[in-house]
């Protein structure tokens, strides 16, 4: 079954509110012949109150996307709006400031302080800045976590999923504009990942939060609204309202179509190339 054709270019809203947008953006690696373009001059907007999941082959600049966003890793070219913000050529204490004032981050690897207890690793980020957290808040988001009874415990008396829930808690706890979302179900069996995949739902519908989620995993991108397909450093396509065996058949016809077109794949809202179903 053939796509329809969008009626706005993949990865950029028709309308809405906008969490994060960029234009042009342009991310290479190296210089002369040994250049690598890992971000091809991508237009992409990331919608408020959403989850948006992005996908694509290994090498495809899925990680990169993500991290420019995110003020993690510098631009080549273009410009990246948080909100109102631009954040493409803040100095790097302004760049600081923001991250740790604006945007939250979950990581494969959870990034918990062995040393401190799960209480101590959700309101760290806040402790260094010198803020106290919205106590109402924070109860709501540690309930919602279902943590209320490990908070005492530190890491390595929790299990990989409750790590997991306490880096998510972390990402909540000053109620950022927008969380990312690297693998965070790399590290995890299938039962915590499912839970923690739950959450970051559940931190969207119930609490308001919106995010974007890196993954390799056709079943981990069902949960989000959205998911936007990268290629060869480009958004070649979206899905609303994923479903694991949808994502997973595209991505099929994403490694068809590169094969039949013996190159880069287009930048295009409509049907890739048509072919013969062999179900």
């Amino acid at each position: 079954m053939s796509t329809p054709a969008a009626e706005h270019a993949p990865g950029q809203a028709p309308a809405g509110r906008i969490a994060a947008r960029a234009r042009g953006l342009t991310k290479a690696y190296g210089s002369g012949e040994t250049t690598v373009l890992a971000l091809d001059a991508v237009d992409v907007d990331i919608a408020r109150g959403r989850f948006t999941a992005v996908m694509g082959p290994s090498g495809s600049g899925k990680s990169t996307l993500m991290h420019c966003l995110a003020g993690l890793d510098t631009v080549s070219a273009g410009q990246v709006w948080l909100g109102d913000t631009e954040i493409t050529g803040l100095k790097d204490r302004e760049l600081t400031r923001l991250r740790r004032d604006r945007i939250g981050f979950m990581f494969q690897s959870f990034n918990l302080i062995p040393t401190l207890n799960a209480a101590e690793n959700i309101t760290l980020p806040m402790d260094i800045a010198g803020q106290k957290p919205d106590q109402k808040w924070l109860d709501q988001v540690i309930d919602t976590l279902g943590l209320r009874d490990r908070l005492k415990h530190r890491p390595s008396q929790l299990s990989g999923g409750q790590q997991q829930r306490v880096a998510c808690a972390r990402a909540l706890a000053s109620r950022p504009e927008l969380i990312f979302a690297d693998e965070p179900t790399g590290n995890l069996d299938s039962r915590a990942g499912l839970e923690v995949l739950g959450f970051l739902r559940d931190a969207v519908d119930g609490l308001g939060q919106s995010v974007v989620m890196v993954t390799h995993d056709p079943g981990a991108a069902a949960h989000s609204d959205l998911v936007l397909f990268l290629a060869d450093g480009r958004i070649v396509d979206e899905m609303e309202r994923p479903t694991a065996e949808g994502v997973l058949e595209r991505m099929k016809r994403f490694d068809l179509a590169r094969g039949q077109l013996d190159g880069p794949l287009p930048q295009t809202g409509g049907p890739l190339p048509q072919t013969e179903d062999k179900d």
